[in-house]
């Protein structure tokens, strides 16, 4: 059970790392739930995320304080919304994906607002 805990949390690490790129894929949870699946699968990943010079002040700082600092979340709101309106322009024929695609815009901008900003 342990090694496929690992297996899993290597997993999500590795949509974490995409999620940096790709604005739609959510990193801060998959971060989460890769440390919580070393917790549980293998200490030294745990660790070695836990001390790891990007993320894990990243993770320890949500899951202390419950908040976002501000550069993260201008980053991530101006890339949501560079993405999203470049699919509703250029990839999007139908006007239903053209509104998903802004209707999705908005409520991830929403979600990742309603987050404190770390100081």
């Amino acid at each position: 059970m342990k090694v496929l805990l690992t297996i899993l949390g290597f997993v999500s690490l590795g949509f974490a790392v995409l999620g940096v790129f790709l604005p739609v894929l959510p990193t801060t949870p998959l971060l989460l739930l890769a440390a919580a699946l070393f917790l549980r699968g293998n200490r030294h990943w745990y660790e070695w995320l836990m001390n790891h010079h990007k993320f894990g002040p990243y993770i320890s700082n949500f899951v202390v304080h419950k908040a976002i600092p501000a550069r993260v979340k201008a980053v991530s709101v101006t890339m949501v919304w560079l993405t999203l309106l470049n699919c509703t322009i250029f990839v999007a024929e139908h006007w239903a994906f053209r509104t998903f695609f802004i209707i999705l815009a908005a409520a991830i901008t929403i979600h990742i607002l309603s987050y404190k900003t770390l100081k």
